[in-house]
């Protein structure tokens, strides 16, 4: 089993940018499609982005469409989170998670998450 652990987020303006990784140990990461999760405070843990095993295909949530980019680096064991124009609403603990090849289910476990605000 494979596993993601989180790491770049931080205090930023709004308007700003943050990128964040998403690093696995295993030799067979290039089998898992990986997506990003957020998690605001009182609020469920929502979809962010998804990307395929190869970054082929990747998907979006409508809210950050535009603003965030996922994207691989296989060689690098490594997924990331590029987050531009970043409004408040954007504040969340971050999570990246295995999910199934068609990108639509998280099936691996939730690690500890990266923090993310976003201020005013």
């Amino acid at each position: 089993q494979v596993q993601l652990v989180e790491s770049g987020g931080g205090l930023v303006l709004a308007g700003g940018s943050l990128r964040l990784s998403c690093a696995a140990s295993g030799r067979t990461f290039i089998t898992y499609a990986v997506g990003w999760f957020h998690q605001a405070p009182d609020k469920e843990r929502e979809f962010v982005a998804a990307i395929d095993r190869i970054g082929l295909m990747t998907r979006y949530a409508e809210s950050v469409k535009g603003r965030f980019t996922i994207s691989r680096d296989n060689a690098k064991n490594t997924v990331y989170l590029q987050m531009n124009s970043l409004k408040p609403e954007d504040t969340a603990v971050y999570y990246c998670v295995v999910l199934t090849p068609d990108l639509r289910r998280p099936i691996g476990s939730w690690g500890q998450g990266t923090q993310v605000i976003v201020t005013v």
